[in-house]
C-alpha cells in the first residue's frame, strides 16, 4: 500500500470496513476485530493510528507482527492474513489486511478446554463496532460456506403473514413474527434463516439486536 492511500483511508475514519488501534491489546481483542471483518465483508486493522485519526506509530513493528500472527491460534477456522509495514509522517504503521471469508463463521477459541466448537463465539462488523453475532446471524454465516448442504424452502401461509407484515411495518424480530403467527421463538427464528438463505428478507443488526426486512 502506497503512503498516499493509506493517508486517504485513515482521513476518512473508522467504518464498517477500517478500525484503527493506537496499540496492540490482547490477542483476543485483536482476534474479535479480525473475525469480525472476515465475517462480515472483509476490513483493514491499522494499528499505530488513534480514534480521532492522529498517526501515532508503534514503536516496534516486528513485535506487533508477531503479536497479530499469535492470533491465528484462537481463530478458527484458519484465517488468512496479509500484514504489511507502511511508513506514514516518519512513523510506522501496521496495516492488517482482512479477506472477506469463503469459510464462514469464524469463531474464537477460549482458553476453556471444555468449551465446545458451537459454544465459541462468532463476531461481525456492525457499523465502526465488532459485536457478538447472535445464533441466528451465525447459522445464515455457515450457510455462506460453499460447503453448506442445500437447502428446501416452502412458502406457506406463515411465510405470506410475514410478508404482509414486513410491507406494513418495514422491520420483524424473530419476537414479532412469533407472536404474529403464534409459534415458538425457536421455530420462527428456523424459518427466518431460511427465508434469508433464500434471498427472500435480509438479516439486519442495530443497537436492539436482530431485525428482518424485506429485499
Amino acid at each position: 500500500m502506497k503512503r498516499h492511500e493509506l493517508r486517504d483511508i485513515i482521513s476518512h475514519g473508522e467504518s464498517s470496513t477500517v478500525e484503527f488501534k493506537r496499540k496492540f491489546t490482547t490477542i483476543d481483542k485483536i482476534a474479535r476485530e479480525i473475525i469480525a471483518f472476515a465475517n462480515t465483508t472483509g476490513g483493514m486493522l491499522i494499528i499505530g493510528v488513534d480514534d480521532n485519526r492522529k498517526i501515532v506509530g508503534v514503536d516496534s513493528e516486528k513485535e506487533q507482527i508477531a503479536q497479530v500472527e499469535a492470533c491465528s491460534h484462537v481463530i478458527t477456522p484458519e484465517l488468512a492474513l496479509t500484514i504489511e509495514v507502511v511508513e506514514i509522517e516518519f512513523r510506522d504503521v501496521v496495516v492488517i489486511h482482512v479477506p472477506n471469508s469463503q469459510n464462514k463463521p469464524h469463531r474464537l477459541v477460549s482458553d476453556d478446554p471444555l468449551e465446545r466448537p458451537h459454544e465459541r463465539k462468532a463476531y461481525i462488523r456492525q457499523g465502526e463496532n465488532s459485536v457478538a453475532a447472535s445464533r441466528e446471524m451465525t447459522r445464515i454465516l455457515a450457510s455462506q460456506n460453499p460447503t453448506s448442504p442445500p437447502m428446501t424452502l416452502s412458502i406457506g401461509d406463515r411465510e405470506r403473514r410475514l410478508f404482509t407484515y414486513l410491507e406494513r411495518h418495514g422491520r420483524a424480530s424473530v419476537t414479532d413474527f412469533a407472536r404474529l403467527v403464534n409459534i415458538s421463538k425457536r421455530r420462527a427464528a428456523q424459518i427466518l434463516v431460511k427465508l434469508v438463505r433464500a434471498g427472500v428478507v435480509h438479516i439486519n443488526s442495530d443497537a436492539g439486536g436482530d431485525f428482518y426486512t424485506l429485499v
